[in-house]
């Protein structure tokens, strides 16, 4: 087991919301509302969006006591469907999905952080850069040094933005008591901007999956989880309705102030909605907004980290990646690398453009991963599995989730088949990089030297039960 023997007594429950509630209510009601083209489709969207999460959720809920390894979809893909399927999942999520996402949050995080100073015109985008990537080294410092540190930041900061929802839904609420309400009644929330085709509700759906991501990450750290058995599936209940109840509602509370062209022409809906209705405090909306990014840079650096730890400890990546801290137990040079790469993506910019690939690998990946849970039943019907869901409710997803990428892949051809042709660079370096044994000795020598000075750097071993440990990374070399 990882992590110096010790699984940690985290709140799973803060884990979860935290990762799920991030900057995506404050910027995906937009794109729901544009695809979906009535307050009434949008509003559908969010509560089957929040549904949909619930059904991957459990079957994950399967994976994870099934196959009790930390990494998430990689470690379940690897196990079923071999070693090349899984290092494309890992392969597209370390160089496009975790940095690019935590770039985009973190400049997010800075916009709103800044923009009160800039009240006329927008931040300035090199102090903006510099504010996000302060942001994602202090957090990466934080995650170093204490894995408490890091999950009590999570619960601070889930409580903050929650309670900053629930500011947005009252308020909204005091409005619909006053009769305030036009563009949710029926006769006018059903009506069309455009004419609703499967392909752009399709698109609607992918719009609020950015909002709804991160419903998967409490299967990264399975391995640090107390009881797992019993409180995978109680944060799963918890969590998803909770969720899907507070995003409702505020988007009710959004269309409770605004007409759906206001909130179209709004590039930031929560800072509208406080100038309408909040006057003189109106800065409590940029404030929620980057509390809740901030929480949400903190909760995918812990999980990204623990995906890269995983990825090395199978032998897909360095094995420096799967060393912890000797005395704090955490995974330093896996943080390092997904704070390098976050740091790059946001000094080469236009990490907007990549959004759309990741969201499209993303349900990718959720995919390949129930239907491995499929695979699993066939292929080893008698496995032990504490939790067990029925047939349905992966079938269900599974339906829903071709019908999604596919009409996705019909309306935004090129966009989703980047996002393929990113995801399938990863063929040739596993070829090379993993399935060739024969390397040259002086290859095995200078990984060997290079693997020792970063365990000097960073203070770090291996996992006293992780196999590697007992492996010689000159193995071939001396054979």
């Amino acid at each position: 087991m990882p992590y110096c023997r010790k699984k940690r007594d985290f709140s799973l429950l803060s884990i979860r919301l935290g990762n799920i509630i991030g900057s995506g209510i404050f910027i995906s009601p937009k794109g729901v509302l544009e695809h979906a083209g009535s307050v009434g489709l949008s509003l559908i969207v969010w509560v089957c969006g929040g549904g949909i999460c619930t059904l991957g959720s459990m079957c994950y809920a399967e994976l994870g006591v099934t196959i009790p390894k930390s990494g998430g979809d990689y470690s379940y893909v690897t196990e079923i469907f071999g070693g090349l399927v899984g290092f494309l999942l890992l392969w597209s999520a370390v160089l496009i999905m975790y940095p690019t996402t935590l770039a985009v949050i973190a400049l997010t995080f800075s916009n709103y952080v800044l923009q009160p100073a800039f009240q006329n015109c927008f931040p300035p985008f090199i102090a903006t850069k510099l504010l996000a990537t302060i942001c994602v080294l202090f957090l990466t410092w934080v995650n170093c040094s204490s894995v408490r540190w890091a999950t009590r930041i999570q619960d601070i900061f889930t409580i903050g933005k929650l309670l900053a929802l629930v500011l947005i839904i009252i308020v909204g609420l005091v409005q619909i008591s006053k009769g305030h309400y036009d563009a949710l009644r029926p006769s006018v929330a059903f009506e069309f901007s455009q004419d609703p085709s499967v392909g752009q509700i399709a698109l609607a759906f992918l719009q609020a999956s950015f909002a709804y991501s991160g419903w998967n990450f409490l299967n990264y750290v399975t391995e640090e989880v107390v009881e797992p058995r019993k409180n995978l599936p109680r944060a799963i209940y918890i969590s998803i309705p909770l969720v899907t109840l507070v995003y409702t509602m505020t988007n009710i509370a959004y269309f409770s102030s605004m007409t759906p062209e206001e909130l179209l022409s709004s590039n930031a809906v929560a800072v509208t909605f406080g100038e309408k209705l909040l006057g003189m405090f109106s800065w409590v909306m940029p404030i929620s907004v980057a509390l809740s990014t901030f929480g949400g840079i903190n909760g995918y650096l812990f999980t990204s980290s623990r995906l890269c730890f995983s990825g090395a400890r199978e032998g897909h990546l360095p094995y420096l990646l799967a060393m912890i801290h000797l005395k704090n137990c955490t995974p330093i040079p896996a943080l390092l690398l997904c704070c390098i790469a976050t740091v790059v993506i946001l000094c080469i910019g236009e990490t907007h453009n990549l959004i759309n690939y990741v969201s499209f690998i993303n349900y990718l990946s959720y995919g390949v991963t129930i239907a491995g849970l499929l695979y699993l039943r066939k292929k080893r019907p008698n496995l032990a599995r504490p939790i067990k869901v029925n047939l349905l409710i992966p079938i269900s997803y599974l339906i829903f989730w071709a019908v999604l990428l596919g009409f996705s892949l019909y309306s935004e051809p090129v966009v989703c088949g980047l996002g393929m042709v990113i995801m399938l660079t990863g063929v040739p370096v596993y070829f090379v990089g993993v399935q060739w044994k024969e390397k040259p000795k002086w290859l095995y020598r200078l990984v060997e030297k290079l693997t020792y000075k970063g365990q000097k750097v960073c203070y770090v071993v291996f996992p006293q039960d992780d196999p590697s440990e007992t492996e010689p990374l000159t193995a071939k070399a001396t054979d």
